[in-house]
């Protein structure tokens, strides 16, 4: 079985608008609006803060044009690696040193600390 791949991003638009001195979500929302992009103050609050799964173009396009950066800037996607379910495990126990129907761990006693009289 190939090797699984899951693919992540990062949301760098707080680290974008900090670097243009734009603090506060509220700040952002007339530089939307002037571009015709209406959102909610919360729905800014969420934008800038958090990590969206889905983003209109049109939002995507006015924040690279206020942010006067690529859209590259802005999102950046990377490959997170993951084994597939198999991943190369030994198929036979002899394979991992164990003998079959021999127990793996072994019984032990405890003894009581020696008293020193």
């Amino acid at each position: 079985m190939a090797e699984q791949r899951r693919i992540g991003y990062r949301w760098n638009l707080r680290q974008l608008m900090a670097q243009r001195n734009l603090w506060k979500t509220t700040e952002l929302l007339p530089l939307l609006k002037a571009r015709g992009i209406n959102l909610s103050n919360a729905q800014v609050h969420r934008l800038v803060t958090g990590t969206p799964e889905r983003i209109p173009a049109q939002t995507f396009a006015a924040l690279c044009d206020i942010l006067e950066c690529t859209p590259n800037d802005l999102f950046e996607p990377y490959v997170q690696m993951r084994a597939a379910k198999t991943a190369n495990a030994p198929k036979r126990p002899e394979d991992l040193g164990i003998t079959p129907g021999a127990p793996i761990a072994r019984r032990i006693r405890v003894l009581p600390p020696d008293e020193d009289d």
